[in-house]
């Protein structure tokens, strides 16, 4: 197959479009808020970049295919990308989707710049054709257990679902705790009303929600906000789902004073500036950081293919220095991650403000 994919490639070196093809959530089951931010931040870049000229006078093009947050049906659509003699691959925001895609363009040798997807292990073995715009996972849940630290919670309960993203997000969490004398209690996030009974006794003063949105996401919050057993524990979302406006639009009030990750800066750089003008007015409302990350994804391809005359190679990632929405962007090997990876975003602990749900309180930044 690798051998077709280069085949394909060569006979369509000279035409135009140059096309990326581009992996994201854009219907239920998959988190479709954050995939229509990511598609456009990435649609702003395309345009920044075709006018500048494009690559080498060709116009830039994305191929969009959604994977509904679907793995199987994500290598589907590499395979057919591949097929179709795309010089990239780019996006995808959930991690076990990405993991596959990733395993896939390894596979065939095609370059696949991953947006947002955290998961530390990307791909099972080192691979040369990944690379990441999104921090570990490891790096963000552990800046989020130091914010419970420092608040005062030792006693931690997570309602989670079956998953290894999860799963690496409870062991995170608990490995970061245990030192400080914190515990982690497992709850399944699938009965509301159980999780409150098992807050009151285990003692927990924090319950994380390790779960999709909104369902069960929304319930549990719900549930908890309604027991008055519970007014003092903090509700958390290490995923970041208050980061968007269906959150504030199904929960109110109840969605407010719930830190969770975010991957901004507490100040763009210029480029990030004006795509944050671009975006809102694209939206229709505030750009979450998905969408800058699609931004940014666009950016360094751009860079990469101007440089390789419509191409990327394998070895390609770390000559890449690229000026993103949110910080200079350069490619490096980290311990443990097998996928090159931009070491590191900026990454924030936020919740929106309970005096006005639309306004985001930073709580803590990555150094």
């Amino acid at each position: 197959m690798s051998g077709m994919v280069t085949q394909v490639r060569a006979a369509r070196r000279d035409e135009s479009p140059v096309r990326i093809g581009v992996l994201a959530p854009l219907t239920r089951p998959g988190w479709a808020e954050a995939g229509r931010h990511l598609l456009a931040g990435m649609e702003l870049a395309v345009r920044a970049t075709n006018g500048e000229g494009g690559i080498g006078g060709r116009p830039l093009e994305l191929a969009v295919r959604d994977t509904a947050a679907d793995p199987q049906r994500a290598a589907a659509a590499v395979e057919e990308l591949a097929g179709l003699g795309v010089a990239a691959l780019a996006g995808e925001y959930h991690s076990v989707v990405a993991r596959t895609a990733a395993t896939r363009a390894d596979a065939l040798g095609v370059p696949f710049l991953c947006s947002s997807a955290v998961l530390d292990a990307l791909t099972e073995e080192p691979t040369s054709w990944v690379a990441r715009i999104a921090p570990a996972q490891s790096l963000g849940w552990r800046l989020f257990a130091d914010h419970l630290l420092d608040a005062g919670h030792r006693r931690i309960a997570v309602a989670t679902q079956p998953s290894v993203y999860w799963q690496t997000g409870t062991r995170i969490l608990r490995d970061h705790l245990a030192p400080h004398g914190g515990t982690v209690v497992e709850l399944d996030a699938q009965k509301p009303e159980a999780v409150c009974d098992a807050l009151v006794e285990h003692g927990a003063t924090a319950l994380l929600l390790l779960a999709g949105h909104p369902e069960p996401a929304v319930p549990l919050v719900r549930a908890v906000r309604g027991d008055k057993r519970l007014t003092e524990v903090l509700i958390g979302a290490p995923a970041g789902q208050p980061e968007f406006a269906e959150w504030a639009q199904l929960l109110g009030e109840d969605g407010a004073a719930v830190p969770f990750l975010r991957y901004l800066p507490e100040r763009m750089t210029a480029l990030g500036g004006r795509a944050e003008l671009s975006l809102r007015e694209q939206l229709g409302a505030a750009p979450s950081f998905v969408a800058f990350e699609g931004y940014d994804t666009i950016a360094v391809l751009t860079e990469l293919l101007r440089s390789g005359e419509g191409t990327v190679a394998a070895d390609a990632w770390p000559g890449a220095d690229v000026e993103g929405t949110r910080g200079r962007i350069r490619f490096s090997r980290t311990a443990d991650i097998g996928v090159w990876q931009w070491a590191w975003p900026p990454v924030q602990v936020v919740d929106r403000d309970p005096a006005a749900p639309g306004r985001f309180r930073i709580l803590r930044s990555s150094p």
